[in-house]
């Protein structure tokens, strides 16, 4: 069906404006910028939006200086767990976002989640396609478990002092010390029907690289050397073996004598060099360095 030149200008600029509602006038530059809904408040003095997607509350951080490319950290568990690298990437220009699907270790229905949510994130606000993934502790079981998914939709993973085997933790089979709790709920939330079951599981971290390897989805782990509760040669000692025998991209900062706390850097600058150097679709943007 054919329109007039008068009905198809209309159209256009109905959409426009309907565009404009959802990302903002911010013609500038950057193109627009995202307006996000919610409760807004202030965290670590950022500006911090807090709503609800897919019935999980989410919360956004907006950089002061957002990058052109709209790039983003997306965090797993835990949202205020030893902020400094995300804090130096929203100064830096990055957004940083969250959403909340309770201590499910990365299970399938935590999941579904993730997907209606990265949705939102880039369809409906416009950030980019490829975010950062970061995931401290059992936060590697959500982030590697999503990206090995969806390769196409990552642009680099950090995990710290990450869980890469459930069995190691929560499961407590090697020589870590384990979570009989988390352990049991794991399980339940997995919908395993038995501990042999969950044992004989392949879909842990470990064993599902090779998606992230052919995409050459770059890592970067730091790893405390005597961590007691997610042991390294169990977790990421074993991650990084196997990809790069895939032939993937990984980096590994190690910190001896350390436990399990406390994760990250005290200068995260290295893993901040690395991403910015390595990630897959991160625009060049010398402006935002430094912010």
């Amino acid at each position: 069906m054919r329109c007039s030149l008068a009905t198809c200008g209309i159209t256009v600029v109905a959409m426009a404006v309907s565009a404009t509602r959802v990302l903002g006038g911010d013609a500038a530059g950057a193109g627009p910028k995202p307006q996000f809904p919610g409760e807004r408040d202030t965290y670590q003095g950022f500006t911090r939006y807090t709503f609800t997607v897919d019935g999980c509350r989410c919360m956004v951080v907006e950089p002061p200086n957002p990058r052109a490319d709209r790039a983003w950290v997306w965090k797993a568990e835990f949202f205020e767990a030893f902020p400094a690298f995300e804090l130096a990437m929203v100064k830096r220009g990055f957004y940083l976002a969250y959403i909340t699907v309770g201590n499910t270790f990365g299970c399938p229905s935590a999941l579904k989640h993730w997907d209606v949510f990265y949705q939102e994130m880039t369809a409906k606000y416009g950030l980019a396609p490829r975010p950062i993934l970061l995931g401290l502790s059992r936060g590697g079981l959500y982030i590697y478990n999503w990206a090995a998914a969806n390769p196409d939709k990552v642009g680099c993973l950090y995990a710290d002092n990450a869980v890469c085997d459930f069995k190691s933790w929560p499961g407590g089979k090697g020589k870590g010390k384990g979570s009989p709790g988390d352990w049991t709920k794991l399980q339940q939330d997995y919908g395993f029907t038995s501990e042999a079951e969950a044992l004989a599981y392949k879909g842990n971290p470990i064993d599902n690289l090779d998606a992230l390897a052919k995409a050459k989805i770059p890592l970067i782990h730091v790893a405390n050397d005597a961590d007691d509760v997610v042991p390294i040669d169990e977790n990421t000692a074993i991650l990084e073996k196997r990809y790069l025998a895939l032939g993937g991209p990984i980096k590994v900062i190690h910190r001896p004598g350390l436990g399990h706390h406390p994760h990250g850097l005290e200068d995260p600058t290295p893993v901040i060099e690395y991403i910015l150097q390595n990630a897959i679709g991160l625009a060049a943007d010398p402006a935002a360095k430094g912010k």
